[in-house]
């Protein structure tokens, strides 16, 4: 059976070009984000990897972790960190997951359990492995995303989940389509209005089941 929402992640030993880490403790108390990749040098997770340097900010401010991994070797690792930078025109301070052997990828139901790695192999092998997973500080997982070979992930769309789903846990709501910080939330339905009215100062009721608030400043 796949990893899926609110099941707890694998707590795993892995290698990576910052050295061996336990998943579990390296999550802590934070959030964490795991961005997965099926080789390394490959164009466009080098300009995903870029992009994840850009945001080492904004990653910072949401108390956010993020762990890169890719199915090939650390010293590949240390190479491709080069071009990543070049790319990005930032540090890429994140550490890297070695998994070529497939440990993670496996663990984390992005390959099948039979997939290997064949001699001179090409980023089709582990086409799979392009995933983004949010992951709470209960270690539990909060959202996955899979990806194509040839499209690029959003990660202005990666920053609005991690806020959703921040802002969710943090004021027991809920988020709209489109939602993004500073607009309103919507109010569960096991929330009565009289609780709702006495938390958020008013509700904008929609329809019977979709109520609208402010979140308080």
């Amino acid at each position: 059976m796949g990893l899926r929402i609110n099941d707890t992640i694998p707590d795993m030993t892995v290698e990576t070009d910052h050295g061996e880490i336990s998943l579990h403790d390296w999550v802590g108390d934070n959030w964490a984000i795991i961005f997965s990749h099926p080789k390394d040098f490959t164009p466009v997770c080098t300009t995903e990897f870029g992009a994840v340097a850009q945001l080492a900010e904004e990653w910072e401010k949401r108390g956010t972790k993020v762990l890169g991994v890719s199915v090939d070797g650390v010293e590949d690792h240390k190479k491709w960190k080069t071009d990543i930078e070049a790319v990005g025109g930032a540090k890429a301070n994140f550490a890297i997951v070695a998994d070529d052997d497939l440990k993670m990828a496996k663990a984390f139901d992005m390959l099948p359990a039979e997939a290997y790695l064949p001699d001179g192999r090409t980023p089709n092998d582990s086409a799979t492995v392009r995933s983004v997973f949010i992951i709470g500080p209960d270690k539990q997982l909060k959202l996955s995303m899979t990806y194509p070979m040839n499209v690029g992930r959003n990660f202005a769309e990666i920053l609005r989940a991690l806020d959703g789903l921040q802002t969710a846990a943090k004021e027991g709501v809920a988020t709209p389509a489109n939602w993004e910080v500073g607009q309103d939330v919507v109010v569960p339905t096991s929330v009565s209005d009289e609780d709702a009215v006495a938390k958020f100062g008013a509700i904008d009721t929609k329809l019977p089941y979709l109520r609208m608030a402010k979140l308080p400043q």
